[in-house]
């Protein structure tokens, strides 16, 4: 019987914080960027956003610059969307047009991206913390480079 009562309330105590726990709602947040993006038949598929060329038609095709949206990634987080700036073959910048709005995913970003720049690849490690949203930045990202080889 001296065992009841602190095992109990000791059970209490440890279940308080599972009972208080609040799931992220999987919201989402769209970055400034997103404001000229096309609608959203058009991004859930990898096509080619645009593309601008020098005014000389004599340029070598290196030097042009073409823009390419990934797929869009539904995860239990939100959704996750890349745009990637290619100068030539070579990934200048990458933006994230959709994100969850959660604090891991904001903190993994800019590790995401700068992983991305130094591989010039798909091929970069998950950010601890943020597994989820790694994988589906990595799913997005390798559809748009799929997507400009097109």
């Amino acid at each position: 019987m001296k065992r009841v009562i602190p095992v109990l309330v000791l059970s209490v105590a440890g279940l308080i914080p599972v009972w208080r726990y609040e799931p992220s709602i999987g919201t989402t947040t769209s970055t400034p960027s997103s404001a000229s993006t096309p609608s959203v038949e058009a991004v859930a598929t990898p096509t080619p956003a645009s593309t601008s060329t020098d005014a000389s038609s004599s340029a070598p095709s290196t030097s042009s610059k073409k823009v390419v949206q990934g797929t869009a990634i539904n995860t239990d987080k939100g959704t996750v969307q890349v745009q990637v700036t290619f100068e030539g073959d070579k990934i200048s910048t990458v933006s994230m047009l959709q994100q969850p709005d959660h604090p891991q995913t904001t903190a993994a970003v800019p590790v995401l991206i700068e992983e991305t720049l130094k591989a010039q690849s798909s091929k970069i490690d998950t950010v601890s913390g943020a597994t989820i949203t790694s994988d589906a930045y990595v799913q997005s990202l390798q559809a748009a480079i799929d997507a400009k080889g097109a």
